[in-house]
């Protein structure tokens, strides 16, 4: 009897795991073909004005059953549902709102379950291992659950604390994660086939990246490890914490943490109450999301409103509040090649330098091969110029007539935006697009990018690893002025092959004139560059600094005219 009810639970247990994988497959199917009918098939007969009139609507029905969809299944579709919750700054709020408190919906497993899952983990008996455990879960995510406990008086002694939350893996959600990734890669098939989201991202790339961080979220070790990663690289920084690791209380699928719990960062009443000003909590969340993309490169890929605190501080301290962070399951990483690009991007995003931006954008792979950047220019120097400094809510109040006549003057541009999103910064994005919601609910009128100018100054202030890598960048730069008369010389074979019938002496003397002027301009450019670097290097007691500077010699000669071109 005992074996055949074994066999009967391993088989509902099959059956409930394969009608999951049916149920995503059957709404992402039917969600694809509503978008496919509406936004590729009407418009191509002359009935995108239909299809556009209620899109709104449309897509908000889509969000409500993906909302009951997600908060029955749980599992990794919760996650989906969190990421698009929190767009407020992109998705309007008839869509957002169908999907908030997606979160707080997730039904908690039962205890008996969880006092079994911790005693397999731990190999002790609950009420060995904690002094005190609330049956009552603090709260029920996608992938486990947390409760409020507290360690036995010995452990308390030795740590300087004794309140811990405790958070436990859902028994059996390694197989339902394997199931939702199962379905997320058939999805990514399917949309793999469509030429216009497959010549801007590789959808299948993407699912690999998501269902590998996935599968470290479900093991508390590499949480473990990622959040010790994570305080060291703030140590000394007075406004980020994070919680304590009780290693003796931790396990693969059980880990046991210093209770943290403060004010949710999208609390406004309580924060308000505490004297804390949102607004200055938005620009420190900025400024601490900066810090991770562009200086440390290690960074929080889920910083959804329940995973960030804000902590009152203590009397007598030089600072109104921290941020508590928690939750270090899905964590991302930048290459120090990555982040370099980024830095570029950042400063030339602070100068609305249009060019610049395209140059950087061009580095970090954003733009399709081969693409004609003179058009996206022209447009971003207008976007820069009109929007630059604005706000969500003003952009929100901007007059829809110019809106459509900034569409109508770049309408050929817009229809084949030259962008892709290349697979190793799906969670870099996920994380920008959370902070960028988390910050506009602080403060509808924040704007995350005027946050980069005074970080930008910041970082060039500060030096450190931007300093260390400019000898690099400076010897990139050589090469590029390098190669400018060469360009020139370029040009001038294009002007003569074009529609000139014949060439202008004229003309080519001053070329001539030009090439020379230009040379020696360059020549002063990389003389200043090498000189700059590697003072600073040299002042920072890098080797590299004396090098730079007396390399800085060889481009001074020649701009002085002590050699000449011949």
């Amino acid at each position: 009897m005992t074996k055949e009810s074994g066999l009967d639970s391993k088989t509902r247990n099959e059956r409930a795991l394969k009608s999951r994988y049916r149920r995503i497959m059957r709404f992402a199917t039917a969600a694809l073909i509503q978008s496919w009918w509406f936004e590729l098939i009407l418009p191509q007969i002359g009935l995108g004005r239909f299809a556009s009139r209620g899109r709104i609507k449309r897509f908000a029905r889509l969000a409500r059953k993906f909302h009951d969809l997600a908060a029955d299944l749980g599992g990794l579709m919760i996650k989906v549902g969190q990421f698009l919750s929190s767009r407020l700054d992109v998705l309007p709020v008839e869509i957002t709102s169908q999907l908030e408190g997606l979160q707080d919906e997730v039904k908690p497993e039962l205890f008996s379950e969880i006092l079994e899952q911790i005693e397999r983990e731990l190999g002790l008996p609950v009420n060995q291992a904690f002094e005190y455990f609330e049956e009552t879960p603090l709260a029920a995510a996608s992938l486990g659950q947390a409760h409020r406990a507290r360690l036995s008086p010995v452990l308390a002694q030795s740590l300087g604390f004794s309140d811990v939350v405790v958070k436990v893996l859902r028994p059996g959600i390694e197989e339902i994660v394997s199931v939702d990734i199962k379905a997320l890669r058939k999805v990514a098939i399917l949309l793999s086939k469509v030429k216009l989201i497959s010549r801007r991202a590789d959808a299948p790339a993407l699912v690999e990246e998501f269902a590998a961080t996935s599968l470290q979220e479900i093991n508390y070790l590499n949480e473990a490890k990622n959040l010790e990663r994570f305080k060291f690289n703030f140590a000394g920084d007075k406004r980020v914490l994070v919680p304590e690791i009780v290693w003796e209380r931790t396990s693969r699928r059980v880990m046991a943490l210093s209770d943290v719990t403060a004010i949710k960062i999208t609390d406004l009443k309580s924060l308000q109450e505490a004297g804390i000003d949102p607004n200055a909590v938005a620009t420190e969340l900025a400024r601490v999301t900066f810090e991770q993309f562009f200086i440390t490169g290690f960074f929080h890929a889920d910083p959804h409103p329940g995973n960030i605190f804000v902590t009152p501080a203590l009397a007598g301290t030089d600072i109104a509040f921290s941020l508590t962070f928690i939750d270090f399951g899905m964590m991302g990483e930048i290459t120090t090649e990555q982040r370099l690009n980024l830095q570029k991007l950042l400063f030339a995003l602070a100068s609305r330098d249009p060019r610049a931006s395209l140059e950087a954008t061009q580095r970090l792979n954003f733009l399709l091969p081969n693409v004609d950047t003179f058009e996206l220019e022209k447009a971003l120097e207008t976007l820069f110029e009109r929007f630059g400094g604005l706000g969500v809510a003003d952009l929100i109040q901007t007059d829809p007539r110019e809106i459509r006549e900034l569409a109508l003057q770049y309408s050929q541009l817009i229809r084949s935006l030259p962008f892709q999103l290349p697979e190793n910064y799906l969670l870099l994005f996920r994380s920008l697009s959370l902070i960028s919601g988390v910050t506009s609910s602080l403060n509808k009128d924040f704007n995350l990018w005027d946050a980069v100018d005074p970080f930008a100054r910041t970082l060039l202030s500060q030096g450190g690893g931007l300093l260390r890598s400019f000898g690099a960048q400076a010897l990139d730069i050589l090469s590029t002025l390098i190669r400018l008369p060469q360009k020139l010389d370029d040009l001038a074979s294009k002007i003569e092959q074009g529609n000139l019938t014949s060439r202008q002496p004229e003309t080519e003397k001053r070329l001539r004139v030009l090439d020379s002027s230009v040379r020696r301009a360059t020549s002063g450019i990389i003389f200043s560059t090498l000189l700059i670097s590697g003072i600073l290097l040299r002042n920072q007691g890098d080797d590299l600094g004396t090098f730079l500077i007396g390399l800085a010699i060889v481009p001074l000669v020649y701009a002085l005219g002590f050699f000449r071109a011949r």
